[in-house]
C-alpha cells in the first residue's frame, strides 16, 4: 500500500484529539445544531444526493449508451468511485465536526481554498438550480386547468386559425419556448424580464428561505416530505405507466443491452461523471451535514446505504421515465400510421375501416398493382418505433416537453401533471438544502458576516443576493445562460475539488491517522476495499475522467441550441456557436473555483515565507475563533 504522507507541522494543535471528541460533543449540545434522529439525517443526505439528474439525466445516458449495458460501468464506478468518496466526506466531517472550509483549514491552512472552491460551486449551482424549481412551479400552477394549456395551440389574432409558430411545431414546444420562456434567438439578445418567471422565482426563493431559515433545525423537518414524496409519486407513475399502451416497449428498449457500447471509452467516461455528479460530492454540504452527527455514528454504513438508495433511485426513475416514453412513442407511432392509412384511403377512395396497421402493407401492394401511377405520387411518413424511442432527450426537454406531451394523452391529465411537478419540486428543493448548506456555513466560517448577526438574517441576505443575481435567468435569453452554467459550473471544478479532497485526506492528513479516527468512531478499521480505493483506485479514476473530459471540452467548439422560428429546419433547434465573450464567462465560472485552490495555497506559502521565524508557527498552530460549527480548534 502507498504510505507517503507529506509534512504537516502543527496538525495536532489544529484538530481535537480522539480523547477530546466526546467531551466536545457534550459541550456542543447547547451551542450547535444536532439531528433529531438518524432518519432525519439519512433523509437529508438522500434528498441532497438524489436530485433532478436522477430523473432526467440517467435515463438519457442509458438510452444513449446501449440501454442495460450502461448499467455495468455505472455500477462498477459507483462502487469504485462514488461510495469511497462519499464515505470519506462523511467520515472527515464527523471527525473534525466542521463545515468544508473548517475541515480543510484544520487539515492544513493552505487547503482553505478547497473549502472556498466548494462554496463557489455550490453558490453557482444554487443560482440556476432554483430557477429550474421556479419553472417547475410555473407548470404546477398551470396544471389546475382542464384542458392543460399545453395540450392545444392558441388561436391567432384573427381567431381563424392557430398561431403559426405553434402550428409549425407542437403545443408543448410552443408553451415551453414561447409561453414560459419567451425565448430569444441568441444568448446576446437579452430582452426583458418575464414577470411570470420572476414571480415564480420569488416564490421559489421564499419557500427555500422558509425551509432553511434555521439550518438543519428547519430543513430536518422539511425532508420528511421532500425526500419521501418523490418515491411515492414515482411508484404511482410506474403503476399508471404500466397500464398504458406501449409502456413495455419503452422499458424493454431501455434495458436491452448493446454490449458493443462497453468498448467505447465515452460510455465509461459518462458513467463515471454520472456517478460523481449524482452523489453531490465535493459541494461541501455532505461534510457539513455529517458534522452534526454523534461522534460514534457509523458513517461507513451510512455511505453504503445512501449509495445503494442513490443507485436504486436512478434505475427506478429510468424505468418510470421509459414506461412513459414508450407510451408517448406508441401514440406517435399510431398517429403516424393513421396518417398514412388516411393518405392511402383518400387516394384510392377506400371504405373507412378497410385498412388497418395489420393489413397496411398488403393494402399498399394492392393499390400499387391497381394504379401504379397514382400510387407513385403518394408521400408516406416513415413510421419506425425504434427511431421514436431513440430520440435522445434529457434535462428540461424531458421534463417540460416529453413528459408534458405524454401527460396530455392520459385520462384526467391535470391530476398527473400536478403529481409530476410536485415530484420535481420536492427533488429540486431537497437538493437545494445541501447547496445552501454548502454556501452558508463556509461564509460564516470565513467570518464574512459579523458573528453577532442572527442566522435568520445571514441566511436571508444570502438568499436575497442569490435571488437578485438569478434575475438573469428571467430574461428572454435566460435559458441559454442556465444551460451555459449547467454545462461548465459543476463539471471540471467538482472533479478537481474531489481529487484534492481525497489527496488531502490520504497524503496530507495521513491515511493511517484517518484509519485510526474511523476505528475510534465506528469500532473497526476500514477494510482493504476502502484502503485501496482511497489511496489509488478512486484518485486514478477521477484523474482519468478529468483528463478525458478536459481534452474533449478543449477540442470541442462551444455551441448551444437556439429556438428560432425563422430557421429553415424549424421546429428543430438550431445549433449556433457561442459569441467570443462567452469563452471569458466559461473561464470565470469554471476556472475561478479551480484557481482558488492553488491561489490560496500560494498566498499562504508566500505569507509564511515572508514572516519572521518566530511568527511563522502561528500560521499552523493558532486557534481560530468560535464559528457556527462549534468551539473547535482550527
Amino acid at each position: 500500500m502507498v504510505r507517503l504522507v507529506l509534512p504537516n507541522p502543527g496538525l495536532e494543535d489544529r484538530i481535537p484529539s480522539l480523547g477530546e471528541l466526546e467531551s466536545i460533543e457534550a459541550k456542543e449540545a447547547s451551542s450547535r445544531p444536532q439531528w433529531d434522529n438518524k432518519a432525519q439525517y439519512m433523509l437529508t443526505c438522500v434528498g441532497f444526493c438524489v436530485g433532478l439528474g436522477n430523473v432526467w439525466r440517467f435515463p438519457y445516458l442509458c438510452q444513449s449508451h446501449g440501454g442495460g449495458a450502461f448499467m455495468i460501468p455505472f455500477l462498477i464506478l459507483l462502487v469504485l468511485e462514488g461510495i469511497p468518496l462519499l464515505h470519506l466526506e462523511f467520515a472527515v466531517g464527523q471527525r473534525l465536526r466542521k463545515g468544508s472550509v473548517g475541515v480543510w483549514s484544520a487539515i492544513h491552512p493552505t487547503l482553505k481554498g478547497l473549502g472556498v472552491a466548494s462554496m463557489l460551486v455550490s453558490f453557482t449551482v444554487g443560482l440556476y438550480y432554483n430557477t429550474i424549481i421556479a419553472w417547475v412551479m410555473w407548470y404546477f400552477f398551470n396544471s389546475f386547468q382542464e384542458p392543460l394549456p399545453w395540450s392545444q395551440c392558441p388561436l391567432d389574432a384573427n381567431r381563424t386559425g392557430y398561431v403559426d409558430e405553434c402550428a409549425r411545431s407542437s403545443p408543448v414546444d410552443y408553451f415551453w419556448y414561447r409561453e414560459t420562456l419567451d425565448t430569444s434567438t441568441s444568448i446576446g439578445a437579452s430582452g426583458s424580464v418575464q414577470w411570470w418567471t420572476l414571480l415564480c422565482l420569488t416564490c421559489a426563493w421564499s419557500v427555500l428561505y422558509v425551509c432553511i431559515i434555521r439550518g438543519i433545525e428547519t430543513t430536518g423537518k422539511a425532508v420528511y416530505v421532500t425526500s419521501t414524496l418523490p418515491y411515492v409519486v414515482l411508484t404511482i407513475f410506474l403503476i399508471r405507466g404500466l397500464t398504458l399502451k406501449g409502456a413495455t416497449n419503452g422499458i424493454v428498449f431501455l434495458f436491452t443491452p448493446n454490449v458493443t457500447e462497453l468498448a467505447d471509452p465515452v460510455t465509461w467516461l459518462d458513467a463515471g461523471a454520472q456517478v460523481f455528479f449524482s452523489f453531490s460530492l465535493a459541494f461541501g454540504g455532505l461534510i457539513s451535514f455529517s458534522s452534526y452527527n454523534s461522534v460514534h455514528n457509523n458513517c461507513e454504513k451510512d455511505a453504503v446505504l445512501v449509495s445503494i438508495i442513490n443507485g436504486f433511485t436512478s434505475v427506478y426513475a429510468a424505468t418510470v421515465v421509459y414506461s412513459i416514453i414508450g407510451f408517448r412513442a406508441t401514440e406517435r407511432y399510431d398517429d403516424c400510421f393513421s396518417q398514412n392509412i388516411l393518405t392511402l384511403m383518400n387516394a384510392f377512395d377506400l371504405p373507412e375501416g378497410n385498412v388497418t396497421q395489420e393489413n397496411f402493407e398488403a393494402a399498399m401492394l394492392w393499390c400499387n398493382a391497381t394504379d401504379p401511377v397514382a400510387y407513385g405520387k403518394l408521400k408516406f411518413q416513415t413510421c419506425d418505433m425504434n427511431s421514436l424511442l431513440s430520440e435522445g432527450v434529457e434535462g428540461t426537454g424531458l421534463a417540460f416537453i416529453v413528459f408534458t406531451e405524454a401527460i396530455t394523452k392520459m385520462p384526467v391529465s391535470p391530476l398527473w401533471s400536478v403529481l409530476f411537478f410536485v415530484m420535481l419540486f420536492c427533488l429540486g428543493l431537497s437538493s437545494m438544502f445541501g447547496c445552501m448548506e454548502g454556501v452558508i456555513v463556509p461564509l460564516q466560517d470565513l467570518q464574512v458576516v459579523p458573528k453577532t448577526w442572527p442566522k435568520e438574517l445571514v441566511t436571508g441576505l444570502i438568499c436575497l443576493v442569490m435571488y437578485l443575481i438569478a434575475f438573469i435567468f428571467t430574461l428572454n435569453s435566460g435559458q441559454y445562460w442556465l444551460s451555459l452554467l449547467d454545462s461548465y459550473a459543476a463539471s471540471i471544478p467538482l472533479l478537481i475539488v474531489a481529487f484534492c479532497e481525497m489527496f488531502a485526506v490520504v497524503y496530507v492528513y495521513g491515511v493511517d491517522r484517518f484509519n485510526r479516527d474511523i476505528e475510534f468512531m465506528i469500532g473497526h478499521k476500514p477494510n482493504i476495499f476502502w484502503q485501496a480505493t482511497w489511496r489509488v483506485v478512486s484518485p486514478l479514476i477521477m484523474l482519468v475522467i478529468f483528463l478525458f473530459f478536459f481534452v474533449i471540452q478543449v477540442n470541442k467548439e462551444l455551441t448551444y441550441s437556439v429556438w428560432d422560428p425563422d430557421y429553415e429546419e424549424f421546429p428543430k433547434s438550431k445549433k449556433v456557436s457561442y459569441p467570443g465573450w462567452v469563452y471569458a464567462v466559461v473561464v470565470i465560472v469554471a476556472g475561478m473555483p479551480c484557481l482558488v485552490i492553488p491561489g490560496f495555497a500560494t498566498y499562504k506559502f508566500m505569507r509564511n515565507r515572508c514572516q519572521r521565524p518566530a511568527d511563522r508557527q502561528g500560521l499552523v498552530s493558532t486557534l481560530s475563533t468560535v464559528s457556527v460549527n462549534g468551539d473547535l480548534k482550527s
